[in-house]
């Protein structure tokens, strides 16, 4: 393609809520001028999308393949968290998705971890310290603090979460928050510490309490968590301080589309058109700092050409004047990349999963589906006798088998998954990735475990004996394989997963989050069970 093309269409016209045909001239990867030109009537040009927050990793799918499912929807750049890979592998693997990003051509805006592990109380395969931060905060690469999760670290005045915090005001760059269910003073502190972003929020009255100190809210809607629904009503007081993000989306999500189905939702539920555009577009751009197109002259030519504004469906995507994607496929190659070497140090024998009461209670977690946070419930024992699953009160047994030493594994229980057969287990648990599992009897997900140990990372489903998995050989996290051909395997995976009798809309997301301790109430570590709201550990008996 020459230095200069042009592009025809209806441009929608955000900060002036207009729509106008055109033809827009593009010269050395920048709009150099705008023709208004009536007869010009379809498509439609937008701004690309950005997706204000998302953690790659959680995609299954290394940078590259991740910007190869992204683009096909419009999405241009991704303000993305790399703390996944970091808790596994510290900053070389951090290095990794730096570099595996700049080999496509979509923009990956990454933040500096700043809470890993995700907090004191976890273990994880590295550490990122207050001095790492201050040095990623002096880099260009790196353009915020990743979301600050450790809230008690900041409303007790932790000195090591408030150096982080201090790091990336001297450089000017924005932080990310993280507090669900934080409120009154703790709040009003939390805010005031310069953390100006929350993608928690699951009830407008904690949505507008935040808004109301100055915060912006991400409304989030990716595999596991779903929001959309409950705040998307904030659009019409509070557009200018929103923006949209998926935090975590699978494969198969991607292959439905991004951003962009958020928009067209916004859409077709009755909000403003400008209003949401600016959401999605133009909000992340500014709150963020990023070099991002906005359809001006003089701005790089990063846009996306949508069959009509209420479906959005996106007809092809330019980044910086170059078509990446158009009729169907993407315009570029992808480079090999090269999986690291990580081995898995924790190792499985059979026969370690019997627990016996040691009260009248089990405390045990209350898996929701669509939500990050879970309940807790207290399911009845005999004290001194096993502890049995009881798949028809879908009481079943939770697993974690530490992935960074040879310990024996925990076990706890958890109700919510519905299984009545068979057992799942994967190496993708937020946010520390050790191995977890869920099942229906000890044989299977002893099996899962071993499977996903051997495979060196990986989820699998084992029914009736039988187990079919997907390997993830990049930190036991991602692969290389393409987004659509993921996609399929998750697909089935999953439909494995509904086959044991689950009733959860994403199985495998859902259980990823049962180890994130962050989010309250009751979780699963490497010590037992969590209590995610006093940052404690609880005792899995009580009487």
């Amino acid at each position: 393609m020459s230095n200069t093309h042009t592009i025809s269409g209806v441009i929608i016209d955000i900060e002036n809520r207009t729509q106008y045909g055109a033809v827009i001239t593009i010269e050395k990867g920048r709009i150099a001028h705008i023709k208004q030109e009536p007869n010009v009537r379809h498509p439609y040009i937008v701004p690309g999308f950005v997706d204000a927050h998302v953690h790659v990793e959680s995609s299954m799918l290394i940078p590259s393949r991740f910007a190869e499912m992204a683009l096909q929807h419009g999405t241009v750049g991704v303000v993305t968290d790399p703390h996944e890979v970091g808790n596994v592998a510290g900053i070389p693997g951090i290095e990794f998705m730096i570099a595996d990003g700049a080999t496509v051509p979509m923009q990956f805006f990454f933040g500096a971890p700043s809470c890993v592990p995700a907090s004191p109380l976890e273990k994880s395969g590295a550490v990122i310290t207050a001095a790492d931060v201050d040095e990623m905060m002096r880099r260009p690469e790196f353009y915020f603090l990743s979301e600050m999760m450790n809230f008690p670290g900041v409303v007790h005045d932790d000195p090591e979460v408030h150096q982080k915090l201090r790091s990336a005001q001297n450089m000017n760059k924005p932080i990310d928050g993280h507090a669900p269910g934080l409120s009154g003073d703790g709040l009003k502190k939390y805010a005031h510490a310069g953390i100006h972003t929350d993608h928690e929020c699951s009830t407008l009255e904690e949505a507008i309490e935040k808004l109301e100190l100055g915060m912006k809210i991400l409304i989030r809607e990716g595999s596991a968590a779903k929001n959309f629904d409950n705040l998307i009503s904030l659009m019409k007081p509070y557009s200018d301080n929103l923006m949209f993000c998926t935090d975590d989306c699978h494969p198969d999500y991607l292959k439905q589309g991004h951003i962009n189905k958020l928009v067209s939702r916004a859409v077709k539920a009755g909000f403003d058109l400008y209003d949401v555009l600016k959401v999605a577009c133009i909000n992340p751009v500014k709150h963020y700092h990023l070099p991002v197109g906005l359809l001006k002259v003089g701005d790089r030519a990063d846009l996306a050409v949508v069959d009509n504004p209420e479906d959005f469906k996106v007809l092809s995507t330019y980044v910086a004047g170059v078509p990446v994607y158009e009729g169907g496929e993407v315009q570029f190659t992808l480079s090999a990349a090269l999986a690291p070497a990580f081995p898995f140090r924790g190792k499985h024998e059979s026969g370690h999963l019997k627990v016996t009461a040691k009260g009248n209670f089990v405390n045990t977690i209350k898996a929701i589906d669509g939500e990050l946070i879970t309940g807790w419930e207290k399911h009845p024992c005999t004290a001194e006798e096993e502890v049995k699953i009881q798949p028809e009160a879908d009481f079943l047994k939770l697993v974690l088998l530490d992935r960074y030493e040879d310990t024996a594994p925990v076990v706890a229980f958890i109700k919510g998954f519905g299984m009545k057969e068979g057992a799942l287990a994967c190496s993708v648990a937020h946010d520390s990735h050790h191995i977890v599992a869920v099942g229906c009897d000890d044989a299977s997900i002893d099996k899962a475990l071993h499977w996903v140990v051997e495979s060196q990372g990986g989820m699998c489903v084992v029914n009736g004996g039988e187990v079919e998995g997907i390997a993830l050989p990049y930190f036991g996290l991602m692969t290389d394989k393409s987004g659509r051909e993921t996609a399929k395997d998750y697909e089935q995976l999953s439909q494995k997963a509904l086959a044991c009798g689950s009733h959860l809309s994403s199985p495998f997301m859902t259980l990823s989050f049962m180890a994130l301790t962050v989010i309250p109430h009751l979780k699963i570590n490497h010590n037992g069970l969590f209590d995610g709201q006093t940052f404690q550990s609880v005792s899995l008996f009580s009487d």
